[in-house]
C-alpha cells in the first residue's frame, strides 16, 4: 500500500512529543539501507532506492514482517547500529519529540550472528550522543519476538540482565498468529522480577484479539499495552484498562498499511472514553509517516482539536517510564505550548 504525503499543520509541527511505540530497525531508511549495505558489501536486491521503496507493498502483517526482516540484513556492526539509531534521533528532533521509548529486537540480530553487545552498545552510544547535542532522549525497550520459542525469548532476557542499565523495559512483538501472550509467562514474571517495566503488541484485527489483550491485562499484568484497539470490542476490558490506568500506543499510519484503515473512529473513541491512548509511529521508514505525520493524518478523520492533541501528548507522558524530571520537564513545556496556543 502507497499514501499520499502528509501535510503537518503548524499547531502540529511546534507541539512537544512524546512517543512510545517505534521500532528501531523500523526507521531504516532506503538510502541508510543502501549506504550500510555498501560499507559491509552486501549486495541488494533492488537497482535502487526507488525500487526498494517499491518493495514497501504490503497488505497484511506478516506480508509486512518478511519486508522488515529483510531489511535488518545490512545491520552488522556497532557503527551501523549506532548509525541508525543516530538517524532516528535526528529525525525526531526535528519533529520536536522530547522523548521516546525505543524498540529493539535482538534476537533478529543475534539469530543471524550479531553479538547483543554489538546491538546494544551501538544503540546506546548513539542516543548518549544525541541527548548530549539536543534535547531529545531516548530509551531502549528489549522486545521479544513472538514466533520464536519462549526458552530462546528467557536466554535473551538473561543475557540483557549485564545491560540493565540502558534498557527500561521489556516488550514483545512480531507475528501474533499462533502465539499468545501467555506463551512468555515465565519470561515476563521474570522481566518484572528483575526490574523491568513490561509492555506486549496486541497487534490490530488479529485472531482471538479481545482474549490477547485479556492474557496481557490479567495474567501477564502489563504495564501498558502497544496497540490492543480491540479492546474496545469487549466493554469490559475497557473498563478494566481505565481503572488501571493502562494506555495504549496506537499507530494510525501503520494500521492503514495492514488492517482496513487507521482506525481513527476506534482511536476517537478511546479519547472518548478516557483511556489513555497516544498515538505513534510504530515503523515510519516502511509506513511513510513519522509521529509528526502520524498525528496530521489522523487530525481530521478523528475530528482531533489542539486539545486533544496537546491530550495525547500528555497521556504519552503520563504512561511512558520516564524518570519524574523528565516527565516534569516535558509536561511544563506542554503547558506553556498550550498556554501560547490558547489552547
Amino acid at each position: 500500500m502507497t499514501t499520499a504525503p502528509v501535510t503537518v499543520d503548524a499547531f502540529i509541527a511546534g507541539l512537544p512529543k512524546c512517543e512510545l511505540h517505534l521500532h528501531i530497525e523500523g526507521t531504516l531508511e532506503p538510502g541508510l539501507k543502501f549506504a550500510l549495505a555498501q560499507r559491509n558489501g552486501i549486495e541488494l536486491p533492488y537497482a535502487d532506492e526507488a525500487a526498494l521503496r517499491a518493495a514497501y507493498d504490503f497488505h497484511d502483517l506478516p506480508g509486512f514482517l518478511s519486508v522488515y526482516y529483510e531489511g535488518m540484513s545490512v545491520l552488522r556492526t556497532e557503527q551501523d547500529f549506532y548509525d541508525l539509531a543516530a538517524a532516528y534521533a535526528a529525525k525526531a528532533h526535528s519533529q520536536n519529540v522530547r522523548y521516546a521509548e525505543i524498540f529493539f529486537d535482538p534476537q533478529a540480530h543475534t539469530a543471524r550472528g550479531v553479538a547483543f553487545d554489538t546491538v546494544i552498545r551501538g544503540l546506546t552510544r548513539a542516543l548518549d550522543d544525541a541527548e548530549r547535542e539536543t534535547d531529545f532522549k531516548g530509551r531502549l525497550v528489549m522486545c521479544f519476538l513472538r514466533d520464536f520459542q519462549a526458552e530462546f525469548a528467557m536466554a535473551t532476557l538473561v543475557q540483557a540482565l549485564a545491560y540493565k542499565e540502558w534498557i527500561i523495559g521489556v516488550g514483545l512483538d512480531s507475528d501474533e498468529a499462533g502465539n499468545p501472550p501467555v506463551k512468555f509467562r515465565e519470561v515476563f514474571a521474570r522481566a518484572r522480577a528483575e526490574g523491568f517495566r513490561l509492555t506486549m503488541h496486541c497487534d490490530v484485527d488479529q485472531k482471538n484479539s479481545t482474549e490477547h489483550i485479556r492474557q496481557v491485562v490479567e495474567e501477564i499484568g502489563v504495564d501498558r499495552i502497544d496497540h490492543g484497539v480491540n479492546a474496545l470490542e469487549d466493554p469490559s476490558l475497557i473498563e478494566r484498562i481505565r481503572a488501571r490506568g493502562l494506555g495504549l500506543t496506537v499507530c494510525p499510519i501503520s494500521n492503514a498499511h495492514v488492517t482496513d484503515g487507521m482506525k481513527a473512529a476506534e482511536i476517537r473513541a478511546l479519547l472518548d472514553q478516557d483511556v489513555k491512548v497516544t498515538v505513534n509511529s510504530d515503523d515510519p521508514a516502511y509506513f511513510l509517516g513519522y509521529v509528526a505525520e502520524n498525528l496530521a493524518a489522523l487530525r481530521e478523520p478523528a475530528a482531533l482539536s489542539d486539545a486533544d492533541l496537546v491530550r495525547l501528548q500528555r497521556n504519552a507522558i503520563e504512561i511512558s517510564w520516564a524518570a519524574p524530571a523528565v516527565r516534569e520537564e516535558f509536561l511544563a513545556e506542554l503547558t506553556a505550548y498550550a498556554q501560547r496556543a490558547a489552547v
